[in-house]
């Protein structure tokens, strides 16, 4: 593309105004194995926009970032799309916590929320007044434009589909796609007892008591669900769970949200990690291992002793395949008991 051709659509910008031909959107369908293909959520959605859209989003979000200093609006628990924000340093901080709850005798409670298809639902007219809210105002009518009359074509083989339009959501695969999404969130909640990492959230409630921490994370989950209500953000309860952490025998009394009870279960999967009601890491250590191990059988082809691979090339194999699956989050589940951690020693 051409200086010229540039210049032209840094214009379009000045003037506040996002041209309709950077608003296309192809979406890529790919199978996922094992699944029926005549099912439409047997298929993995990949959305491809146009290189040139994605350079000025690019360039315009630095202005953005420099003009209205995202750590003024960003809630303290919202870790996604962050500078120097981390899935590791939102576990660690989720651990910590529970660590010292466990260190006072405390019950430590939680509720872990499935937010269905969050970007893909975002209300734009709730988005728009946040952004007029947050954003400096010379952006408000650029971004809405940028929001308006968004098309995209579905691509699956050789076939195309004909345009369709886009009416709630913020634009997958984009620059904007996460500073629009975490505008639309800024203000759940600035309570230090969540942990959010995009989408993904949880809550907390701590006390030695364990009908009280059940009744202080029950009106945590109301204020939530008053929010999510208000701003048409829907969570899948039954895929959402509640735990408590504790070295004692009780449990905390079932909590729900929007009139349904949430599961309670022994362990769940937060970030990558799998944290179980006395953090002790052998449930992720276990099922790190089971992982491992089928991996190692995909590839066993390859790194077996009878293969003509070198063993400086099955070492490459092993680091590059292998040991980022165990190694991840080791700076947690690393302080384990000997008899845990020895499953992974074993394995290796």
């Amino acid at each position: 593309m051409s200086f010229v051709e540039i210049k032209t659509w840094l214009n379009y910008v000045i003037l506040e105004y996002w041209p309709k031909s950077l608003k296309q959107a192809q979406i890529i369908m790919l199978p996922k194995p094992g699944k029926n293909p005549i099912d439409v959520t047997s298929y993995r959605l990949i959305s491809l926009l146009l290189t040139i859209s994605k350079v000025l989003e690019k360039l315009i979000l630095k202005r953005i970032n420099k003009e209205s200093n995202p750590q003024d609006w960003i809630p303290n628990h919202q870790f996604g799309f962050r500078q120097a924000h981390s899935t590791i340093q939102q576990c660690h901080r989720v651990a910590d916590t529970i660590n010292k709850a466990l260190e006072n005798h405390q019950f430590y409670t939680a509720a872990f929320l499935d937010v269905s298809q969050a970007f893909d639902k975002v209300w734009h007219p709730g988005l728009l007044f946040k952004i007029k809210k947050i954003l400096p105002i010379k952006y408000y009518n650029l971004l809405k434009s940028y929001l308006q009359e968004r098309h995209y074509v579905t691509k699956y083989n050789n076939e195309t589909s004909r345009s369709f339009q886009i009416h709630p959501g913020v634009p997958q695969g984009s620059i904007f796609g996460p500073l629009l999404y975490l505008l639309y969130a800024s203000d759940t909640s600035r309570d230090t007892k969540m942990g959010t990492f995009g989408d993904d959230t949880a809550i907390f409630a701590t006390h030695a008591d364990p009908t009280t921490a059940s009744r202080n994370l029950q009106e945590h989950l109301l204020a939530i669900q008053n929010w999510l209500q208000k701003w048409k953000i829907k969570v899948n309860e039954t895929k959402s769970s509640h735990i408590t952490f504790t070295l004692r025998k009780d449990n905390c009394p079932a909590v729900s949200i929007n009139q349904t009870v949430l599961p309670q279960v022994e362990s769940v999967k937060y970030l990558g990690l799998h944290f179980n009601r006395r953090l002790n890491w052998k449930v992720h250590i276990t099922k790190k291992r089971k992982q491992t191990d089928l991996k190692a059988k995909e590839i066993n082809w390859l790194i077996r002793k009878k293969s003509n691979l070198s063993i400086e090339n099955k070492i490459l194999v092993y680091k590059a395949v292998i040991k980022p699956i165990w190694t991840y989050g080791i700076e947690l589940w690393g302080c384990a008991s000997k008899s845990n951690t020895a499953i992974m020693q074993r394995a290796q």
